[in-house]
Formats: structure tokens, sequence, C-alpha cells
């Protein structure tokens, strides 16, 4: 990918401002969140020394370098692709996203993903990055299950309210290896870009807050099944929080299970409670995506719904 480097002097009216702010001000032609991933993606400097929290101060007469990638975005091309529907109406649809499937186009992307798919037969609101219309949340390509997608500008803006004040439920069924003695869990541990490993996060003093709670369902041989909750959403979550206590996900080559004994990550966004964007059908919609045959039989529909989110 081709990248340039630019440099920027902060001057007396950038003094104290948040390094994405700044970003955003010195850089009008990119949009405030991808310059925000580039620091948290370890792409921006100050004096010399890389800085991954967006909401550091920047100082008067400190010399920023943001490395930014070339602007040739991935065009969005309307492809054909059956795409397993939970619900639809007019404000938003709901997907049992199948594993292998790329939400939406990135960098070294070549396949469908699912915006593209959608758009064959709907038109999507987009935000601030046009790559993502209608997205609210996101799944990785390996993990299956509920994905909530916006078709209308005022639902996209309120569900990704739900999303921020961390009010949606949101519950996994995942299978880690080895086995977990507690019957309950709660891993609060910060996570960010791993900065030798590009491609992986993990958990780092200065990432960003990440708090995920598991409760044991059955322990079999050498594996444990677990329900899971997230109280916030960062990227991989589950994933890096599952290697940082040694349990890694199975089937998962990027955090060190053993992939080669699995079919799959054996990762799935089950449950999903969200509040009905519209104004006028306000209450709460729960959705959910029935737990695939890779996954240990077990009565999952005894399991009930939990009142608030990151609890069960």
């Amino acid at each position: 990918m081709n990248e340039n480097k630019r440099m920027i002097e902060a001057d007396e009216t950038a003094d104290g401002k948040r390094l994405d702010r700044f970003l955003s001000d010195a850089v009008p032609e990119r949009s405030r969140t991808e310059l925000k991933k580039l620091v948290i993606s370890a792409q921006v400097e100050i004096n010399g020394s890389v800085e991954v929290r967006p909401s550091h101060r920047v100082r008067r007469g400190d010399t920023v370098c943001v490395t930014l990638p070339e602007t040739d975005q991935a065009v969005l091309t309307p492809r054909p692709l059956p795409i397993p529907i939970l619900y639809e109406d007019d404000d938003l649809l709901v997907i049992d996203k199948p594993i292998g499937l790329v939400v939406h186009p990135g960098t070294g992307t070549t396949e469908t993903t699912l915006v593209e798919a959608l758009l064959v037969d709907r038109a999507l609101p987009t935000s601030d990055d046009p790559t993502r219309p209608g997205i609210v949340h996101r799944l990785d390509k390996e993990t299956s299950g509920v994905l909530v997608v916006a078709k209308t500008a005022p639902a996209l803006g309120a569900l990704q309210q739900q999303f921020a004040e961390r009010t949606v439920i949101k519950h996994y069924i995942a299978v880690v290896r080895g086995v977990i003695s507690e019957d309950e869990g709660l891993i609060d541990a910060p996570i960010g870009r791993d900065v030798r490993l590009r491609r992986r996060m993990s958990v780092q003093p200065a990432g960003r807050p990440a708090v995920t709670r598991f409760r044991v369902l059955d322990r079999t041989g050498d594996r444990t099944l677990l329900l899971v909750a997230l109280d916030t959403g960062r990227t991989h979550q589950i994933r890096v929080h599952m290697r940082y206590i040694d349990h890694p996900v199975c089937g998962d080559s990027i955090y060190g299970s053993d992939s080669k004994r699995e079919q799959r990550l054996l990762l799935h966004a089950w449950r999903l409670q969200i509040e009905h964007p519209s104004s006028s059908n306000p209450e709460p919609r729960r959705f959910e995506a029935a737990v695939p045959e890779a996954f240990p039989t077990y009565s999952y529909d005894e399991i009930p719904w939990p009142e608030a989110a990151g609890r069960f």
C-alpha cells in the first residue's frame, strides 16, 4: 500500500487539543474516524515517539507526523450474493452473517462484501466512511452470527448511539481451549493495536478500555463452552481477552489456538437486543442466530435473556 508522511507543527491554537481533533483540523481531506484509526494503529508520532491514544493532548511546539495511506479507497460495487436475513423493515435489517463473509471493503479485500451484496437492491445511508454504508457494528470475517444494518440515516444515528452508550445486549457463544475452573469471570484489560504484529490487537496499558464477561456452560475434555457478554466492542475483543487468560478461542489462527484441529473459528454472535430506532415503534427487539452445528450440543434455548447489557 502506498503511503505518505505528513509533518505538522502545532501552534498556539492547537495547544491542549485532543490528538484526533488536531489531526482532523490539520488534515481536513480525511475523516476524523479514519485519522483516529491511524492513531490507534500506531501511524502517528509526536516529537519522534509513537502515540496511540486519540485523547492525547497536543502541546504548542509539538511536531506531529502522521502516515497517511493513499486515498484509493475501496470502491463499492453492488454484487449479488445470498444473505441470510433474520428480520427486515423500513428502518433496519438483521443478518445471520455466515463465516468467511467480510462486512465491508478494506485494504486487501477482493471478495464480495456484505454491504456490496445488500446494495444490489437497497439504498443504505452513509456517514463519515463511504465504504461502510449502513454499518452500525461489525463482526470478524471468521465470526458468524447476528449483525444489524441501518437502512435510513436516522436509524443509523440512533443505533450508533445505542452502541456508543452500551445499552445493546450482545451475547456470544465460544469454545475455548483448556478447562476454565471458574464458573464465571470478568476480564477488564485495555486493548490496542499490536505494534509488532499489525494485523493483531493485544492487551496493553495504553489501549482502549475493554470489558468481557463470561459464564461457563460446559466443560468437555480439553475444551470449555462459554456464554460471553460484552460491555465494550473493541476489535477482536473476545479473541484477545481469551488469549490473555491463556484460553484462546478454538480455531483461531491469529491468536494462537490449535486452528488445524477445527474447521472454523468457534465464535458465534448468538443474540442481540436493541431498541428499535423508529420513533413510532421504540420497544426492545431481540434477535437470535441459531448456533451452528460445529459447536457442541447444548440446551441453548433454555438460557434466559438478560435484563441489561453486559449481564447474563
